[in-house]
């Protein structure tokens, strides 16, 4: 299975732990997890403007009747 070696400072690691304890969950599923979720929105959020920017004439067209 294909891995990643990601860096990070003594604090960032710190604040990892702490936040992975909270959710009693490991290090490696939430560093996992969040990559994941951050990729999906980042979609969603992209996906979103499309629409906005391919809709904008009609809602001006819509706002005016």
């Amino acid at each position: 299975m294909p891995a990643l070696n990601v860096t990070f400072t003594d604090e960032e690691m710190a604040t990892l732990r702490q936040q992975a304890a909270k959710e009693d969950t490991s290090l490696k599923a939430l560093a996992h997890d969040a990559i994941l979720a951050e990729v999906h929105r980042r979609k969603v959020t992209a996906a979103a403007m499309r629409t906005a920017r391919i809709s904008a004439g009609l809602n001006r067209r819509l706002a005016d009747l």
